[in-house]
């Protein structure tokens, strides 16, 4: 496995050695030990999947302290183009984003420690997305930052009509008006 820093300190791209023949292909997905040795000690509990169509747009999602996440992401089946945003207040990259094909073809993953944005967009007909994470899921710590921010200028690459979004996230709050919990 390599693992490659990003322009934002501790995002951590990992790309799996991929072992093909006519059979099909064998990856390991996540070794423990090789992982801590890079990305420190984290506990995941959980794991998590979701489907969606093309142009299906989920995020940006956070959960605030206590109950804030690191997670391990994937993309299973299709393409996404995944995007983070540092809310570290004190980060030098504090509001700044990183954008990241995932796809089932280059099998790479992002790991995204606690105090970051994240969300993805579908690419391909449908994606399956898969996701480790270090913290439950409560419900009350539930947060986000609106998916067309313009301070944040993510560019998603495809026209704005083509995205799809939840009631729920496209209600986000602006960067602008966010108060980070994180330091």
């Amino acid at each position: 496995m390599i693992f490659t820093e990003t322009k934002i300190k501790d995002l951590i791209i990992l790309e799996p050695r991929i072992f093909e023949d006519e059979r099909g292909y064998f990856v390991e997905s996540y070794n423990q030990k090789k992982f801590e040795a890079i990305c420190g000690k984290v506990l995941f509990v959980q794991d998590n999947e979701s489907k969606s169509s093309k142009g299906v747009l989920r995020g940006l999602h956070f959960q605030k302290p206590p109950f804030d996440q690191a997670k391990l992401v994937r993309c299973i089946k299709g393409k996404v183009l995944d995007v983070v945003v540092d809310l570290r207040k004190r980060s030098q990259t504090y509001g700044q984003h990183l954008a990241l094909e995932l796809s089932c073809e280059n099998k790479k993953q992002l790991f995204i420690p606690r105090g970051f944005a994240h969300g993805f967009l579908v690419l391909s007909r449908f994606a399956i997305f898969s996701y480790k994470v270090d913290n439950v899921y409560a419900p009350d710590y539930d947060s986000g930052i609106f998916w067309n921010d313009q301070t944040l200028n993510i560019h998603w690459g495809v026209d704005k009509s083509q995205i799809v979004v939840s009631e729920k996230d496209s209600k986000l709050s602006l960067f602008s008006d966010f108060k980070s919990p994180f330091i």
